[in-house]
């Protein structure tokens, strides 16, 4: 087996299309954000990409049969107002080691190139640790243009956020795209408290791009089925740890122990 193995399942031809990056990471917000917009604009299935970078495992489905991990490309043609084509990667894991974070990414762009992508737009979450009420979404871009431009629809862009860079394929995507392959690219996080899988983060950060794309025919009904689904859970959670800290300052301290 090659380290890193593309099985098309379709023969496509694109018109100079945008690829969008949601693969899992800290609460799942790009992975979610990518799948509802994948099942919301009818996306279709076009490779599947296996690796030896990714954990040596199956999945197994409901009705008990197993699938190899792998990530997934997906397309769609004449996408919002201004009928644009997209390529939508998502999947079951990122790499595992440094190398394979690099050498998939690198993959992806080089398939990027060869459909002659020149935009890019990376999603994901910002883990702050502590639960988030109302999630703002944090931004970071190869260039000023793309800057000013979600700048003007309420994207924050901050010094701080994030401090440490942005880790993973979501990172690189912008990094090697930028200096290899010449293709431009912006990320945008949700905030996330990183306890949960977050689907409000995804919600934000959905409505994010959809306005950056112009793209107005999207529900949202699934996400905040899922999102009320989570609040329960995380209520449920948060009342368990307060009673078994009975007597303990947990004002500010029981947030740590919530994973």
């Amino acid at each position: 087996m090659e380290n890193i193995v593309v099985k098309y399942t379709d023969e496509v031809t694109l018109n100079d299309p945008i690829l969008i990056e949601g693969l899992p990471g800290v609460g799942n917000v790009g992975k979610l954000a990518a799948e509802h917009l994948i099942d919301e604009i009818g996306a279709k299935l076009m490779a599947e990409i296996y690796s030896i970078y990714f954990p040596p495992q199956v999945l197994v489905n409901d009705d008990g049969v197993t699938e190899l991990v792998c990530n997934r490309l997906y397309y769609a043609r004449d996408v919002g107002e201004e009928k644009r084509d997209i390529i939508i990667l998502t999947g079951d894991y990122q790499g595992m080691t440094p190398q394979g974070q690099y050498m998939l990414t690198d993959k992806l762009l080089k398939i990027g190139n060869e459909f002659g992508v020149k935009t890019l737009f990376a999603l994901g979450g910002y883990g702050q640790g502590s639960m988030v009420n109302k999630p703002r979404v944090l931004g970071a871009a190869t260039n000023k243009d793309m800057v000013e431009e979600a700048k003007k629809i309420g994207v924050v862009f901050d010094r701080e956020h994030p401090a440490s860079g942005i880790v993973g394929a979501s990172g690189l995507l912008l990094g090697l795209g930028n200096k290899l392959y010449d293709i431009q690219g912006i990320c945008l996080m949700g905030e996330t408290s990183g306890y949960f899988v977050d689907p409000t983060a995804s919600r934000e950060v959905l409505e994010v791009l959809i306005s950056l794309l112009d793209i107005d025919s999207i529900s949202f009904e699934a996400l905040d089925d899922k999102a009320e689904e989570v609040e329960e859970l995380t209520s449920k959670v948060m009342d368990m740890d307060l009673g078994s800290n009975v007597g303990q300052d947990t004002k500010s301290e029981h947030l740590r122990y919530i994973g």
